[in-house]
């Protein structure tokens, strides 16, 4: 793939060509990446106050005890929303599913170990740690995979 850029003060708005021989799911993927708009911020609640979080700064959210909280670095802050609410609206930043009440970050992602009973343990780069069942191992690798990474390093 080749990626041409023209910045010009003579373009009113901005417009992007994609030209190829036939469509492929290469393609398919760019048009579906052009038409994502990422949330910029997520309206975590600690105290009294209402703090906003960026996506790229969360390292998981999880839901206990009906209640919702992002984790970043250790701490927890509930978010006023419901689990497949935010793994709908983060997905787009590379969260996915690792449990029945756990959506993580790909991309906070250090390193992982394989526990004995075919769960997967994901560390942080904050060093904080969640599990990944045995149902959504699979999905893990395959977006792992997709980034061109590996999940034995």
């Amino acid at each position: 793939m080749k990626i041409k850029i023209d910045i010009d003060s003579k373009y009113d708005d901005c417009y992007v060509t994609i030209q190829a021989k036939e469509w492929t799911n290469e393609v398919d993927e760019l048009v579906q990446l052009l038409k994502k708009k990422q949330p910029k911020r997520i309206v975590a609640v600690q105290e009294d106050r209402s703090i906003l979080l960026k996506p790229e700064e969360i390292d998981f959210v999880f839901a206990r005890d009906r209640k919702v909280f992002a984790a970043i670095n250790g701490e927890f802050m509930e978010l006023k929303m419901k689990l497949y609410e935010v793994e709908e609206m983060l997905k787009k930043c590379g969260f996915i599913r690792f449990s029945k009440s756990v959506v993580g970050n790909v991309n906070q992602i250090d390193r992982f170990e394989l526990s004995f009973n075919g769960t997967l343990c994901v560390y942080f780069i904050s060093g904080s740690k969640e599990y990944v069942s045995r149902k959504y191992v699979h999905d893990l690798k395959a977006q792992i995979m997709e980034g061109g990474e590996s999940l034995d390093r």
